[in-house]
This record gives C-alpha cells, sequence and structure tokens, in this order.
C-alpha cells in the first residue's frame, strides 16, 4: 500500500468511530430519545475518513445533511455532538441545530447543512478567504449526487476554477437522490466528467476504498496548497440505511434487497481491516481494543448527553439573527 501504517490505522479508527456512532444514533433514535431527522453514514464511512485524513486541523470542510461522519473525520468532539442531538445546551449549536447542523470553527466545520448544495458557495467563500490571506488553509466541500444537479454546483466550480481556488470538491455519490436513482435524474453514469467544463481535474475513485479515497485526496490538496486550483473527486459509494431513520429500507420502495446486500459485502471497515491484517500492522486484539475504546467513549457521550439541560424557554430568542 501507498499509504504508512500509522495513516492506515488512523483511517481504521475514524471509520470505526464513525460506524459506532451511527449505530447508537439509529438504536436511541428508534427508542425516541433523539427528537427531528437522523440522515445516517452507515455504509459511506471511506470517504469522510479518506478525505479529512489528507487535510490539517486549521483546513476547513463544509458537510451534508448526512453529515455526522464528516465532522466525526475532522475532529468533532462526540460528546458535543451527542448533545445537540438530544437537544441540549452543551451541543455544538446549544440543541437548536439538531443533526443537520453542527459546526465547530475551532476544528474548521464551517457547518453541516439541511440544504442540499448549500455547502457548496460556503466552500468557494472560505476558499477565496484563504488565498485572499494567503493562509495556507484548504477547504474539502462534501455533497450528494443530487446537489450535483443544482445551480450552486455549476455556480461554485466556475467561480472556483477561474480564481484558481484551494477547494477540493468531494462529490459522495451514493447513487440515490433521497429516493431517486442517479440513473434517473442524470444522463452521465461520472460525475467526475463535468469536472472538464470548468477546467479541473475529475477523479473517480472508488468511495468504499479508504485508502484510495485518500491517496486521492491527498493528491488534490497538494494542488490546491500550490495554488494550482480545484479538483472534483467522486467517490462512488452507497448507504446502508434509508435516506433518513424511518424511510422504508428493506426494498419496499425504491432498491431492492439484493442490491443492499451486494454493497454490503463491499464494507469500507471490513475491507481496511484486510489490509491491515495483511501487512500485519494490526491484529484481531489491536482492532478489539480499538473497539473497546470506542464503544467507552460513546457510552461517555451518550450520559453526557443524558445528563445536560435542555435550553430554557427564553434562549429561543438567543443566537438569532436578522439581516438589516
Amino acid at each position: 500500500m501507498g499509504i504508512t501504517k500509522q495513516k492506515a490505522i488512523e483511517l481504521y479508527s475514524v471509520m470505526v468511530k464513525i460506524r459506532m456512532f451511527e449505530e447508537q444514533v439509529q438504536d436511541l433514535y428508534a427508542r425516541g430519545m433523539i427528537p427531528g431527522l437522523a440522515h445516517l453514514y452507515i455504509g459511506e464511512e471511506a470517504v469522510a475518513a479518506g478525505v479529512c485524513g489528507a487535510l490539517e486541523r486549521e483546513d476547513y470542510i463544509t458537510s451534508t445533511h448526512r453529515g455526522h461522519g464528516h465532522v466525526i473525520a475532522k475532529g468533532a468532539d462526540v460528546r458535543y455532538m451527542m448533545a445537540e442531538l438530544f437537544g441540549k445546551t452543551t451541543g455544538y449549536c446549544k440543541g437548536k441545530g439538531g443533526s443537520m447542523h453542527i459546526a465547530d470553527m475551532a476544528m474548521g466545520i464551517l457547518g453541516a447543512n439541511g440544504i442540499a448544495g448549500g455547502g457548496l458557495p460556503i466552500a468557494v467563500g472560505a476558499a477565496f478567504s484563504a488565498k485572499y490571506r494567503n493562509s495556507g488553509q484548504i477547504v474539502a466541500c462534501f455533497f450528494g449526487d443530487g446537489s450535483s444537479n443544482n445551480g450552486t454546483f455549476h455556480e461554485s466550480l466556475n467561480f472556483a476554477s477561474l480564481h484558481k481556488l484551494p477547494v477540493i470538491f468531494v462529490c459522495e455519490n451514493n447513487l440515490y437522490g433521497i429516493s431517486v436513482s442517479q440513473r434517473m435524474h442524470q444522463p452521465i453514469q461520472d460525475i467526475a466528467i463535468r469536472a472538464t467544463s470548468y477546467d479541473m481535474p475529475g477523479v473517480v475513485v472508488d468511495g468504499n476504498d479508504a485508502v484510495a479515497v485518500y491517496e486521492a485526496s491527498l493528491k488534490a490538496v497538494k494542488r490546491a496548497r500550490a495554488g494550482e486550483g480545484p479538483t472534483l473527486i467522486e467517490c462512488k459509494t452507497y448507504r446502508w440505511r434509508g435516506h433518513h431513520e424511518g424511510d422504508p429500507n428493506l426494498g419496499a420502495r425504491y432498491r431492492d434487497r439484493e442490491e443492499i446486500e451486494q454493497w454490503k459485502k463491499r464494507c469500507p471497515i471490513k475491507r481496511l481491516e484486510g489490509r491491515l491484517l495483511e501487512e500485519r500492522w494490526l491484529s484481531r486484539r489491536k482492532m478489539e481494543e480499538i473497539q473497546k475504546a470506542i464503544a467507552q467513549e460513546l457510552d461517555e457521550a451518550v450520559s453526557f448527553a443524558q445528563q445536560s439541560p435542555y435550553p430554557a424557554p427564553g434562549d429561543i430568542f438567543t443566537d438569532v439573527y436578522v439581516a438589516g
């Protein structure tokens, strides 16, 4: 593998934390302990881990409605994440944002976004700022296949290429825009081909291979830091759960059980486990130790969220901004 032992283990640990966090949320949501909506990232962990693994702490990301994996991979504290999902004051947005609006400016997390394609112009603005300030920072912008049809996608890629901005556009193509298959909303198979219209590299990568995502992202990061402009990376992946918790997921509406099971066989975590064992970089026992430590961390996060207070009624008027 063209990757160091340390980085490979880091990618593995991040993916396990994302998977276990999402499984915890799945259970808590089913028990009615989490309000609002929850769009789980199970099955797509390699994208967030691989992309954020190529970034530095001071770099930025913009996320999506399915953003838990992105913010965890960028270094968010799962205690504050869980508290936000519970609607508690100790959450990242004081319990007012919920699952789709987690942000941490100190970590370079410019916010998950409930609007499809809403993070694209934010990412371009942040990249323009970084170039103007000559800060050396770059921005990784996550979005889905459906968002690549939005005007914000085309406007953002055009502006970023024109000004050679340090931004990486990461399309997580999980083949469905809510319940609409990609083949029903696009006449193309590879979204990365759209990069040619904006004179930037367009790369298709196996989004279930964390190492492949990391290597493609690292190349795009080096290009951006060198002042050569943006890259569009399309990661082919798949979400195991429904569009959101409560969406029928077992082939009852828009996809069949066979398709889901075939993608589960390509589990990104199992694939990296196989590589780590083959290289003798991790043993089964060490993997179990990593999983146990993460499980404890997540149990503590749930306890933290449960013990935290809800916002007071008067708090509804705080942190509210109106353009004059």
